[in-house]
């Protein structure tokens, strides 16, 4: 039996507010990886299709097969997501989400320190930036499987698409309701300001400060909000 989180149809305002601290990482994670990895991404798999499209195909500037590392290991975290939410543990939510944040905190802190080990080198190490693409799609895959799970409307910490469509099909100016624009619209602004601040912390500190803080941020975040008296009664299923 698939073991999912139950929350209930009014999200507590921890839960959404670490969400959102949680699509400011994807930013930070989106910034290091498509300035830092040679223009891969981590976080969100479309884009590595249509580059490994254009790879395919003899684009100048593509390398097929960082694409199809990020891809694997994207997938490789989210099955190790599954697996895990799938074992026989305590049933509050709040002990699932520090589970989680530790691991996938803990595979960007790895990636950020073998980073830093790349970047202490005199000569770059062959294949070594493999290593930090498979480390940090990993990561992102397990999330993105922990965060299906929760099932909390407009947030998925790590696609905009749907978001945007629902802030424009559902506003007034479409004859909606205009309901949850807040909510889709904080979304929108923190992975907008997280891919800012990665930007500038990578191009003044480096691929390994962005990540480890990326990691530190998420594992933090989570310990905070999930300590939170209104996230006590929640349970997994």
């Amino acid at each position: 039996m698939t073991i999912a989180p139950s929350v209930p149809l009014k999200t507590p305002a921890p839960l959404v507010r670490l969400l959102l601290l949680l699509s400011a990482t994807t930013g930070m994670v989106d910034a290091a990886s498509i300035l830092g990895m040679d223009k891969v991404f981590t976080a969100n798999m479309t884009g590595n299709v249509v580059f490994a499209a254009f790879a395919a195909v003899g684009a100048e500037g593509f390398h097929l097969a960082y694409y199809v590392t990020a891809l694997l290991a994207f997938m490789a975290g989210a099955v190790l997501a599954g697996r895990i939410s799938r074992l026989e543990r305590p049933a509050r939510l709040s002990h699932w989400l520090v589970v989680a944040a530790t691991v996938e905190g803990g595979m960007l802190i790895i990636a950020g320190l073998f980073s830093l080990f790349l970047e202490s080198r005199p000569a770059p190490l062959v294949d070594g930036l493999y290593a930090v693409i498979a480390l940090t799609a990993g990561a992102m895959g397990f999330r993105n499987t922990v965060v299906r799970q929760l099932k909390v409307p407009d947030l998925s910490t790590t696609v905009l698409t749907l978001t945007i469509t629902g802030i424009a099909s559902d506003s007034r100016l479409a004859a909606g309701d205009g309901a949850n624009q807040s909510t889709r619209l904080a979304a929108v602004a923190m992975i907008f300001a997280g891919a800012a601040a990665g930007a500038v912390l990578l191009i003044s500190c480096g691929l390994a400060a962005t990540l480890l803080t990326s990691g530190a941020l998420v594992m933090a975040g989570t310990i905070v909000f999930a300590r939170h008296p209104q996230m006590a009664d929640l349970q997994r299923r």
